[in-house]
């Protein structure tokens, strides 16, 4: 889970809206406040791009753009002065192999950050109500003016750069849906969870009711087209079906191959998913949607073991949520 301490002199990871949440209350603390947003990566960069880092006129910083090299860089010129402009700047940072080793990074990494100065609080605590009330935001930045403006993110990448803008998605968590409970699924709630997904498991069986559930994981009994009807809807939606039951999993990715999500799974074998399949073509799925489906979910790893199954499935959805909210840079 993130860290949202703010002490001057360590790296803090921090989610975007603890990042943004600090930097208002600096604001109204009567603080010079500044943003920067890792824009652009080469080689062995340690933040993706859209990674967040704000500080203040004493030092003070919450959030990362490098993993340790350029922050105490950032903040030093930002309080000499150097980084004085009210426009947003857009800075460089390279990397070699002598800095590097130096400061136990890997080398050879660059990365672009545009740095902004924050002048009014009221855009940023309406940025936060929006999250707050699941909304899915785009924060957009005019690179000519500094002039920021909230649009509704549905549609946009994840980070979006051009010579006249910056924008940035926020809110509105990734999400998994589980459909079937059981060991595996716990698993990947567990690993899902440290990934800071929201995490629903979906069983209708009213004789089963787990005996731990787990913390912070939503436990729905409704059918599983449901659940997905009510769920996947949104962009930003994982399905993955366990329940070793045709009748569940196959109402579930019927309503899935209609939604929005960004990645379907099915657990079961090869054969499993070549019988699946046949099932699915004969209740009028095209062959197109049929190419959506992961089935067997997860990348190969040579296991059977219920852990590392739930760690392939997550490795596979990683990868496809990293493709699927790439940066569009021009």
């Amino acid at each position: 889970m993130a860290n949202h301490n703010d002490r001057s002199g360590e790296i803090v990871l921090a989610e975007d809206k603890a990042v943004m949440a600090k930097a208002a209350e600096w604001l109204r603390e009567g603080r010079g406040v500044a943003l920067s947003t890792v824009t652009r990566t080469w080689g062995s960069s340690p933040r993706p791009p859209g990674s967040l880092m704000a500080m203040n006129d004493q030092g003070r910083f919450i959030g990362s753009v490098s993993g340790g090299c350029i922050e105490e860089e950032l903040i030093d010129r930002y309080r000499q002065g150097e980084l004085a402009d009210t426009l947003p700047l857009s800075l460089g940072f390279g990397v070699d192999n002598q800095e590097a080793g130096r400061l136990g990074l890997p080398c050879g990494g660059r990365l672009q950050i545009t740095v902004e100065h924050l002048n009014s609080v009221t855009s940023i605590d309406q940025l936060l109500n929006r999250i707050d009330h699941g909304e899915l935001v785009a924060r957009q930045v005019d690179l000519g003016n500094g002039e920021v403006r909230l649009l509704t993110g549905d549609g946009h990448p994840e980070l979006s750069v051009s010579d006249q803008s910056l924008t940035k998605v926020f809110g509105s968590a990734w999400q998994l849906l589980l459909i079937g409970d059981g060991q595996l699924a716990r698993y990947l709630a567990r690993m899902a969870r440290m990934l800071d997904y929201r995490v629903t498991i979906c069983d209708p069986r009213e004789t089963f009711t787990d005996p731990d559930p787990l913390p912070d994981v939503d436990y729905t009994r409704q059918m599983p087209d449901d659940a997905v009807r009510n769920i996947a809807a949104r962009p930003r939606t994982a399905v993955v079906t366990l329940a070793h039951d045709p009748k569940q999993d196959d109402m579930a990715l019927l309503e899935a191959l209609e939604s929005n999500a960004f990645y379907i799974g099915a657990l079961g074998s090869t054969r499993s998913a070549a019988k699946r399949h046949d099932r699915l073509a004969k209740m009028g799925c095209s062959p197109q949607q049929l190419e959506r489906i992961r089935g067997p979910a997860g990348v190969s790893i040579g296991s059977k073991r219920p852990p590392e199954i739930a760690l392939s499935i997550m490795a596979e959805i990683t990868a496809t949520r990293n493709r699927t909210a790439g940066v569009a840079a021009t």
